[in-house]
């Protein structure tokens, strides 16, 4: 296995471990440093082994961090009723 799927993996790990941890903010402020370290190395996964591998990733993370992922629908279904 190549290192962006072996880092893959340990943040996976590393956001349900998160999720276990009580927080005062709902885990906003989790969400947030995960989206940070996340974004690049799915960026780095589909650099290395295609977009394909990379949207797999990309579903398991969202269903890591689905409310943030909810809202942002909301917010897109807001703006396009809006225009």
């Amino acid at each position: 296995m190549s290192l962006p799927l072996i880092l893959a993996c340990l943040w996976l790990v590393v956001a349900n471990v998160l999720a276990m941890i009580p927080s005062r903010d709902n885990h906003w402020t989790r969400a947030y440093v995960l989206m940070a370290l996340g974004v690049p190395l799915l960026g780095w996964i589909g650099w290395e082994h295609g977009v394909w591998v990379a949207l797999l990733v990309l579903v398991a993370a969202m269903s890591l961090l689905r409310w943030p992922v909810i809202y942002l629908l909301r917010w897109m279904r807001r703006q396009v009723r809006r225009g």
